[in-house]
């Protein structure tokens, strides 16, 4: 296999012209050289050949001249030159595209970390939430036994008293001084008897209707929304506010008893004219929204809640 001979003259000039010699050489060959015109037209028909650049092989030389000397017109230049353009914008539309495309895939990856991380940052908060208000629930917990012992103490130094016997050393001393005074740091914030309050009221209402087990979870289920939302967004004011004359507000909560008392503990007043249940943004309590939140879940997780003579 060797390489075709074809007409140098015509060769040179599409060299000249900027066409490689292999695609020069092939065009030669392919289109019989007949003329330069031609040569052209077929670089042009088959530029998207995956062989185009490929220097052809013959198995026998073929002699070709040209029987006269070919000139190049200019209107093959502007044709090889319009070629040439075409071909270079192009490859710039393909760059541009990907250029494109990275940009694109950049801002999904840009997208998604922040996605991400503003779903860290609620996981975080969520979790602190709750870390806090299982942390005043033992504290609470804490002082409710804190106030018995000392009840206890009190009550077997009074005995002790009344059948003469000596006072003997007693764990009251100890007590009655750091638990009133623990008690009465943690009154402001959220008292036991104000939990004890907002349980008997939950108690109350569950006997009132112990025969309609489903509307007493329902109303639970509403307190611990309007309870919830209150403790999530307290500064939007559409959440402290409730029409009393609202029909599902009434089914639901409004005409059971027990139901507007647990609200007014947990901060709700009534309006003036006596339209609504609303709570004042200054006077949101978070420890005691958090404890009715905690006699709700205990409630509505308790199969005996009110049930009973007295819930453990």
């Amino acid at each position: 296999m060797a390489v075709p001979r074809v007409n140098k003259k015509l060769l040179q000039e599409l060299e000249s012209m900027g066409f490689p010699a292999a695609r020069a050489t092939r065009a030669l060959h392919y289109s019989g050289t007949a003329s330069l015109e031609a040569c052209i037209d077929w670089i042009i028909d088959h530029e998207n050949d995956p062989d185009i650049d490929q220097m052809p092989l013959v198995a026998v030389d073929i002699d070709i001249e040209s029987p006269e000397p070919f000139h190049i017109t200019e209107a093959m230049k502007i044709k090889a030159q319009e070629d040439q353009t075409r071909k270079k914008r192009k490859e710039e539309e393909k760059k541009l595209e990907l250029q494109m495309e990275r940009e694109r895939e950049k801002e999904r990856i840009r997208s998604g970390k922040e996605l991400m991380e503003a779903k860290q940052i609620l996981e975080d908060n969520e979790r602190k939430r709750n870390i806090a208000f299982r942390n005043s629930e033992k504290e609470e917990e804490k002082r409710a036994r804190d106030r018995i012992r000392w009840k206890l103490e009190q009550d077997k130094l009074e005995r002790r008293v009344k059948l003469g016997l000596p006072p003997g050393h007693t764990a009251s001393a100890e007590l009655s001084i750091p638990v009133r005074g623990e008690i009465q740091k943690s009154l402001p914030v959220r008292s036991v008897a104000k939990s004890e309050h907002m349980r008997e009221c939950l108690r109350c209402l569950r006997r009132n209707h112990k025969d309609d087990d489903a509307r007493v979870q329902r109303a639970f289920q509403t307190l611990l929304i309007y309870v919830g939302n209150v403790a999530k967004n307290p500064d939007q004011e559409k959440f402290r506010k409730i029409r009393l004359s609202n029909p599902s507000f009434l089914d639901r909560v409004g005409s059971l008893i027990g139901g507007i008392e647990f609200l007014e503990l947990c901060g709700f007043e009534r309006t003036e004219a006596g339209e609504f249940l609303y709570l004042p943004r200054d006077k949101v309590d978070m420890a005691t929204l958090y404890s009715a939140a905690s006699e709700l879940k205990s409630a509505l997780t308790n199969p005996f809640f009110g049930l009973l003579s007295r819930d453990v």
